[in-house]
Formats: C-alpha cells, structure tokens, sequence
C-alpha cells in the first residue's frame, strides 16, 4: 500500500505543477494532496504540523488565485469583463496555441471582454488588459513555486524513506 500510496502522491505532485498554469486544477492543493498521500504511508512518519502549515499556504494561495488577478485589473482601470476575458483567453489561447497560449490568451481575452463588454476605448482596454495580464502572471508564478517547493518536500521526504516504501 506504500508504494501504492507514493505513486499516488508523485502524480498528484505533477498534475500539481501543472495546475499551477491551468485554471481548472488547483495547483498548489492537489500538491498538498500529493505530501498528505506520502506522508499516509507506514513508512514516512506523520508530521501533521506541517501538513497543517502546508494546508493552510495551499488554501491561501488558492484564494489569492482569484483575487490577485482582479487586483491588477482594477488597479490599471479594468473591470470585471476584463478579469473574465482573462481567464476565457487562457483557456481557449492553451487550446489553440499550447503553452504560447498561457501569454497571449490572458492578455488577448483581457482586451476582447475590456473591448466588446465594458464598452472602453482601445488605450482604456490596453491598460485594464496588461493589469489583468500582469495580476494573472503573478498569480500564475506564485502558485508555480508553492507547487514546486511542495515538490521539493516531497522529494525529499520520499529520497529519506524510500528504502523503508520499497
């Protein structure tokens, strides 16, 4: 079951970091998932403080997931149209353009929604869509190093205890 467990945790790691860059996956609390999966093992000793911390820096970094992004659109002029345009423009710039859709989308979607909804005029729309753009790259940052740093973790907790897992 340990190994079982521990491959568990590895994937829930990798979609993790992934998730860090996809909207729909939650990036830093499906690596959380992936260290509470280790550390369910017989074989890595409970440590249910730092899973806590950990718990908590994941949940805090989800909610500012949603926040950061309206931060920046509102502070460049933006309005909702733009932070939904961001969002909508990563998901359909990831489906045509791959990973140059994660930059363009953002910022393309941020203009569209800006443009076509909150009726702005094009330098308007230029600025609320680079603030929106900006707020969802460090969003986008921020939950790319949690979600590695939690790897890290991982890593090194399996690297101490893999002798004991197999």
């Amino acid at each position: 079951m340990d190994i079982f467990f521990t491959i568990v945790g590895f994937c829930l790691m990798l979609l993790g970091i992934v998730g860090s860059f996809l909207p729909v996956i939650p990036g830093p609390l499906t690596s959380w998932f992936g260290l509470l999966f280790l550390y369910l093992t017989d074989a890595v000793p409970n440590n249910w403080t730092f899973l806590g911390i950990t718990l908590v820096i994941a949940v805090i970094v989800f909610v500012l997931d949603y926040i950061i992004p309206a931060i920046g659109t509102k502070r460049f002029g933006g309005s909702k149209y733009g932070i939904y345009g961001t969002t909508i423009g990563l998901v359909i710039g990831l489906i045509f353009l791959g990973p140059f859709g994660i930059i363009i989308g953002p910022f393309v979607g941020a203009l569209i929604g800006e443009l076509a909804f909150a009726d702005k005029d094009t330098d308007s729309a230029l600025k609320a869509a680079f603030g929106s753009f900006l707020g969802f790259l460090f969003s986008t940052l921020l939950k790319f190093v949690v979600a590695v740093v939690y790897f890290g973790f991982f890593m090194r907790d399996f690297w101490e205890y893999k002798s004991v897992i197999f």
